[in-house]
């Protein structure tokens, strides 16, 4: 059971070759529970997906986003858990 609504952090991840600060932040909606997540591009331009459980597995919820960004979902995974603790 979600005990705190609200959980925001940020976590330093490689991803598309480059070390990259990945913001994330815990909303919840109806039933469900997920983590807003937000990274800067190579320009500076802000990429902004989401990430929900499935099967007790933390997956990226989003279709509309750069190749590099799937390559780090089990490093984002490990982000959100090393948090949940």
């Amino acid at each position: 059971m979600l005990t705190s609504p609200l959980l925001q952090f940020s976590h330093n991840i490689k991803a598309g070759g480059r070390l990259r600060e990945f913001n994330f932040l815990r909303r919840a909606k109806s039933d469900s529970v997920f983590f807003h997540v937000d990274v800067p591009d190579e320009k500076g331009n802000r990429v902004v997906f989401d990430m929900q459980e499935r099967g007790g597995a933390w997956k990226i919820a989003s279709a509309q986003i750069p190749e590099w960004v799937p390559q780090a979902e089990n490093s984002l995974e490990a982000a959100i858990k090393e948090h949940l603790v």
